[in-house]
């Protein structure tokens, strides 16, 4: 099967659907504002304007490859499918019970997030596997029919089944389902030991019911969107961006749509890791600022880091612990409110506040002229000049300045005594304060140091704030990729096919079972490839073996990766060395004298990724001037500065220009401080570097 060579990559935001085509000749790109009730329009819209942009028919598109934050939006709005809950006999109240932690320890009017499902929705079977995968109370066909008929009463859309310990033994989840599909077959059914077959209970079971949640809205939507693109004359394949970093199936996507949310903050950091590799960077700091959030990712040796689990809604100011755990494989990143949308207030304590609420498309901020009345970030941006009110994205949506003044000065200034720059200046310091707050934590837990990494920008609002979040940081190289406003859309055409399966089956390494330990990463593996398969039939395919181990008595583990070698003839011996070498790298030391043991097991089935041109960047030799200036206020300076206007398209490679500046195109602007210089790349990057110090 020869590679497509048109395509279409497109991500739908909370503010912005991002489109891009890619042709033999090149990428076309354009952004459209989000159509909240039927999100394929906004879709069929960019893709016209891209093709027509390029001279390209619809129907000459060969593959679509498509992420979104809709599956995220419906947990965190809960707009999701009337869902039933079944689960073993005294487990009723797991989901809601939580972990019983407290994320915010002293704070006495503490209130935990509402589980996705009511009490009545929730049902118990008598049957007991235990931690071995032994049938301890078998399970009756007769009660499972029983309870299908009290639920059918209910008009229930989608029924979720987790079952203590079913990753070990999911025979009685399937006994579910079956009869489940006998009894009610136009209910989506969703089960435990396929959607996250883990161990801890809370974490399946709150994954497995999100799942159940989301799958009618996903599935309806996918069709929908399907049915839409044929009517358009585009026959293309579609494919869903997953929340590890890959591409699987349209169908793989509508069974499994959990593994869709965060799918376009991964396309993001697939975006940042391809162009790393293009310039040998060995630690990237991938920074996507879009209009609602904004997501920060390390990558190292080319790689995005990944975990296992994630949280979606947090309920207190994206604070961990205090959000929905999702366990399937993604990329691991911290994700905070703010973006361009995020709207500002004073608090009780007479303090300046920036998100995590978001005023959208619909409205939008103050300056969008479509009815918003508080002040965004990209109110505050237009009134500190980074921002041109006539050529907002390619001119498509006019800022009015004067809106944005009065937002800034009703609810800031004049609460705090302030002037409308002032204010203007207070919500884009607190909001870059803030995800400079969230790095540094970020890579604090992660045992890196920031000095050491290149900043990669990219996001519709990203290039406007990377620059002063580098001064922050200490981060001394920032990168600003071409088609920078549409990163995460460019990132979708630039994933593998992938598809990570993972088990909990428990083992310590003094009792290490060899024959087991190869019988399990090769079944794993044969699953995954399946997976990948569905998707293409002809490209080799590459495994990555992974074991999440721990000391005997810890709580949580740590991954470490194996060889093909060391996958297919396991050894009690290389576990542990490769085990001690990374918990040294993480925590300084070992623990002597401590069993060691493995509780999950994982194998990704990816294609290769694609080739990348390496590229060999200069320095800047040839020096220009702007033409043209406007006042932009520097936040370091605490000063409107003359900032040079500067059309990045019409720059060229080796060209040098110092800061302040401002660099427009028609989806984004980058702002240079007065710190920096910036050099165009053969590539067309920006490479935003501190300036050279006088001697």
């Amino acid at each position: 099967m020869a590679h497509p060579t048109i395509r279409l990559g497109v991500d739908i935001g909370g503010t912005f659907t991002d489109v891009v085509l890619e042709t033999p000749v090149g990428l076309t790109s354009t952004k459209v504002l989000t159509t909240y009730a039927a999100p394929e329009n906004a879709i069929i819209e960019g893709l016209h304007q891209v093709c027509k942009k390029a001279n390209v028919l619809p129907n000459q598109i060969q593959q679509i490859i498509h992420g979104t934050t809709l599956a995220t939006n419906a947990l965190i709005e809960r707009r999701g499918a009337k869902t039933a809950l079944i689960t073993t006999e005294g487990f009723r109240d797991v989901i809601e019970m939580r972990t019983e932690s407290r994320f915010e320890q002293y704070d006495l009017n503490l209130t935990l997030p509402e589980p996705l499902l009511p009490r009545h929705m929730r049902f118990t079977l008598c049957e007991r596997v235990d931690a071995h995968g032994r049938v301890l109370i078998a399970l009756k066909r007769s009660s499972v029919e029983t309870l299908a008929d009290r639920i059918a009463q209910m008009g229930v859309d989608s029924i979720a089944v987790g079952l203590l310990h079913s990753y070990l033994n999911p025979s009685h989840e399937r006994m579910i389902r079956d009869v489940l599909s006998q009894k009610l077959p136009d209910v989506a059914v969703s089960i435990s030991s396929e959607v996250s077959p883990q161990m801890r209970e809370y974490e399946r079971f709150n994954t497995v019911v999100a799942n159940a949640y989301i799958k009618p809205l996903m599935a309806s939507y996918l069709g929908r969107l399907e049915d839409r693109l044929r009517s358009e004359d585009v026959a293309a394949r579609i494919f869903l961006m997953h929340s590890g970093g890959g591409i699987i199936s349209l169908q793989n996507a509508a069974d499994f749509p959990v593994r869709l949310v965060e799918s376009g903050p991964a396309g993001g950091a697939v975006f940042a890791a391809d162009i790393a590799a293009r310039y040998g960077i060995n630690k990237a700091l991938s920074f996507d600022m879009g209009g609602t959030t904004a997501k920060i990712c390390l990558i190292t040796n080319q790689t995005p880091k990944t975990a296992r689990v994630f949280e979606v809604a947090r309920s207190y100011r994206f604070k961990k612990g205090s959000g929905m755990p999702i366990s399937i494989p993604v990329i691991d990143m911290v994700e905070i409110g703010a973006g361009g949308g995020s709207l500002a207030h004073v608090d009780a304590l007479q303090q300046i506040r920036v998100g995590p609420e978001s005023a959208g498309s619909e409205p939008g901020p103050a300056c969008y002229d479509q009815g918003g009345t508080r002040p965004a970030v990209t109110d505050a941006d237009l009134v500190l000049g980074k921002l041109d009110p006539a050529n907002f994205a390619g001119g498509s949506i006019p800022l009015n300045f004067e809106n944005a003044q009065a937002a800034l000065t009703k609810q800031i200034g004049e609460v705090l005594a302030m002037g409308p720059t002032e204010a203007a200046f207070g919500v884009t310091e607190v909001v870059d304060e803030n995800m400079a707050n969230a790095t540094r934590v970020h890579a604090v837990e992660n045992g890196e140091d920031l000095s050491q990494y290149t900043m990669i920008a990219f996001g519709g609002a990203a290039p406007l704030h990377a620059a002063r979040l580098c001064e922050k940081l200490g981060v001394a190289r920032l990168i600003v990729p071409p088609g920078a406003g549409v990163g995460s859309a460019i990132g979708f055409l630039r994933a593998p096919y992938s598809f990570e399966a993972n088990r909990s089956i428990y083992m310590r390494l003094s009792n290490f079972d060899t024959d087991a330990a190869a019988q399990i990463l090769h079944d794993l593996r044969s699953e995954a490839v399946s997976f990948v398969r569905s998707c293409d039939q002809d490209t080799p395919i590459l495994s990555e073996f992974k074991a999440y181990m721990r000391y005997s008595g810890q709580g949580w583990e740590i991954p470490i990766t194996l060889s093909q070698d060391q996958a297919e003839t396991p050894r009690a011996d290389v576990f542990q060395a490769r085990f001690e070498e990374d918990y040294a790298n993480l925590f300084g030391r070992t623990v002597e004298g401590m069993d060691i043991e493995i509780t999950v097991w994982s194998v990704n089935a990816t294609t290769p990724k694609q080739d990348v041109a390496k590229i060999s960047p200069t320095d800047g030799p040839d020096r220009i001037i702007p033409q043209k200036y406007r006042p932009i206020f520097d936040a370091a300076q605490r000063a409107y500065l003359d900032a040079g206007l500067v059309d990045r398209a019409r720059l060229k490679a080796g060209q040098r220009i110092e800061g302040p500046v401002a660099l427009t195109e028609a989806e984004t602007t980058i702002i240079v401080p007065q710190s920096r210089d910036a050099i165009c790349q053969p590539d067309g990057c920006i490479d935003i570097v501190l300036k050279p110090r006088k001697v």
